[in-house]
């Protein structure tokens, strides 16, 4: 369970937040915001493969949520509400635009090095990045759903069950797509020569939120 700490060292954790939010308190929602920001602009970036789209999904799962956060329902966490109108936003501006989405590298030219990698070699870094362009390119050889149960149970830790929540898809078929999903990337990366522990390792967990090390929600707008 996610929580804060307070000015006098106690935690808040989601529910507490949006319990205060939801009685008015705005700060509560900033710091929902604050935690939860680089998680959704990942999830967004990581499914449309569009920054500047990824951008607007954030601040508008975000805008959503501010306006709507009365009428959550606390049966679920706040952070599967946020997957949820995220994900729902991906899809409505995939068929709003009839385009799918495109996988452009994680780690571009100009794009501030993460704090982890501050002392990797040119070498190792230039390694990371050819892999990253590898996994770039077999990740956008998946089906959407294959694609977007992929980044939601390896790079944001969803349980199969949060999964299948988020996709109204039976158990069983979230686990079919994980499968094929993994099973296509292992193929295609092998074509590309990737072997052994770097093969899904490719693009690590950290190297999603890469691009979101920028404040993008302004609910002032």
């Amino acid at each position: 369970m996610t929580a804060v700490r307070t000015a006098f060292g106690m935690q808040r954790t989601d529910e507490e937040l949006v319990a205060l939010a939801t009685a008015g308190d705005s700060e509560s929602f900033n710091q929902l915001v604050g935690r939860w920001e680089r998680q959704i602009y990942a999830l967004a970036y990581r499914v449309l493969g569009r920054e500047e789209e990824a951008r607007d999904i954030c601040q508008e799962t975000f805008l959503r949520a501010f306006r709507g956060i009365k009428a959550f329902k606390r049966q679920a966490k706040f952070s599967s509400w946020l997957y949820r109108i995220a994900l729902n936003l991906c899809r409505d501006w995939m068929r709003r635009k009839r385009r799918t989405a495109i996988m452009t590298p994680l780690d571009t030219d100009g794009e501030p090095s993460l704090p982890d990698l501050s002392v990797e070699t040119a070498e190792a870094r230039m390694v990371r990045r050819d892999l990253g362009r590898l996994m770039t390119e077999a990740m956008a050889t998946l089906s959407e759903e294959q694609r977007t149960t992929v980044v939601l149970k390896e790079y944001h830790g969803l349980t199969f069950q949060e999964i299948a929540d988020l996709q109204s898809s039976p158990l069983s078929t979230v686990k079919t797509r994980l499968y094929q999903g993994l099973s296509r990337l292992r193929r295609q990366l092998q074509r590309k020569g990737v072997h052994g522990a770097a093969m899904i390792s490719a693009v690590p967990a950290t190297s999603l939120m890469a691009r979101s090390h920028r404040k993008v929600v302004n609910l002032d707008r």
